[in-house]
């Protein structure tokens, strides 16, 4: 246990100098809310605001001042307030609406939209979360109302925006969708409360992941059809890694909720011992982006890069493998992975974590957010890691 005591340590300062990070470098004064687009010093490059990240870092500040004593901070609270109510303000598309941009400018006008939900999902959990740190139940009566909008959304009510059916393309479902379904419901559920529609968006969530586990559970495929059947050609061969970790760890804390014993040990077989055996670079190391089922080269240019969000999940995934299952090979794996992650991402010059390598570990991109990457797989997952490092260490008897 000396191993998981040094790394607890070791992820608490990590995640200690990431937060400094986007605290000197992200706020907004002027107009509320966070910069994202960061350089590798943490200079803003462009201004342009994306709401699901303004509603991740929401997220993040508004939990670390909840849950992790050192981090309760006004300041870190009133950050969060301040970029939650720069999205109340800005982030809705028409007044009457609950579809947001994906984009605003600076000053908060939108700039476009995307045909998906996600940005609306984000705006949810970083809202109730807010609320619950806040205790400020306005906000997280907000959260629950575009709760309840991305539910209807997921269920087949029109989006209002979205991509138009063409009579050669099957019905699918992208895992990312459940994945965002699950994480919504569960953080509205937290510490409990009975509310039977986002019980029923969890439950919905729980199942659809189970239907991407294919092949008798060999493989954990990106897109299924709608029943979960496998859908012809390289759109139904595609594997995420990352997205499958994320998964497993969303559903062993599902099934522990709900005590659900047979698809825990699916989750710990499919989602979480799944993706380390066949998402694992041999050669370099590192989890891949993107794979195909079959072994042929996936489509996507980046697909043998080294991302840092699937590191990151699945260091979560396999501290929470063991606190499910304490089979002890799940540490050792989660020492390969944190290992080669804090070497290759974590910049120990200028801080926070590189985003994108090549496949050989060389940074292919120095910025430090943008568009996609922002306040939060970082300091979510190191927030986690620390949380589950503490309750093994207490479990098994050895001082933190």
């Amino acid at each position: 246990m000396e191993a998981l005591r040094l790394w607890r340590a070791r992820v608490a300062a990590e995640l200690d100098s990431v937060i400094a990070f986007w605290e000197r470098n992200s706020h907004d004064p002027q107009h509320g809310g966070f910069f994202s687009c960061l350089s590798r010093e943490g200079t803003v490059y462009d201004d342009t605001k994306y709401v699901w990240m303004q509603s991740r870092q929401v997220w993040v500040y508004s939990r670390l001042y909840r849950t992790v004593p050192r981090f309760r901070r006004p300041e870190l609270l009133e950050a969060a307030r301040a970029g939650a109510e720069f999205l109340l303000r800005c982030a809705p598309l028409r007044p009457e609406s609950l579809r947001v941009a994906f984009a605003l400018t600076r000053d908060g006008r939108p700039l476009r939209v995307q045909r998906n939900a996600f940005s609306e999902a984000f705006v949810a959990v970083g809202l109730d979360e807010l609320g619950r740190a806040a205790d400020e139940p306005r906000y997280r009566a907000a959260g629950r109302s575009w709760a309840l909008a991305l539910w209807s959304w997921v269920r087949g009510v029109p989006l209002e925006l979205g991509r138009p059916e063409f009579s050669g393309s099957p019905p699918q479902e992208a895992l990312a969708l459940p994945l965002m379904a699950l994480t919504v419901a569960e953080q509205l559920l937290e510490g409990g409360g009975g509310d039977p529609q986002i019980e029923a968006m969890a439950e919905w969530g729980g199942s659809a992941v189970l239907r991407h586990l294919q092949r008798d559970d060999v493989v954990v495929l990106e897109n299924v059809s709608p029943e979960g059947e496998e859908l012809p050609g390289s759109l139904g061969r595609l594997m995420n890694p990352g997205h499958a970790l994320e998964a497993g760890w969303l559903l062993l804390g599902h099934c522990r909720r709900r005590g659900d014993a047979a698809v825990g040990a699916r989750a710990l077989s499919a989602l979480v011992r799944g993706p380390l055996r066949w998402g694992w670079d041999p050669q370099h190391g590192g989890l891949f982006a993107f794979l195909d089922a079959d072994g042929h080269c996936p489509t996507q240019l980046e697909w043998s890069m080294k991302l840092w969000w699937p590191q990151l999940e699945a260091m979560v995934a396999l501290l929470a493998a063991y606190e499910h299952s304490s089979d002890p090979k799940f540490l050792e794996d989660f020492d390969r992975v944190a290992t080669y992650a804090f070497d290759k991402f974590r910049d120990p010059v200028h801080g926070e974590w590189f985003g994108y390598l090549n496949r050989e570990g060389g940074v292919a991109l120095s910025l430090k957010g943008g568009p996609y990457k922002g306040c939060f797989h970082v300091p979510r997952a190191l927030m986690m890691c620390e949380e589950m490092l503490g309750r093994i260490l207490e479990r098994e008897g050895t001082p933190k």
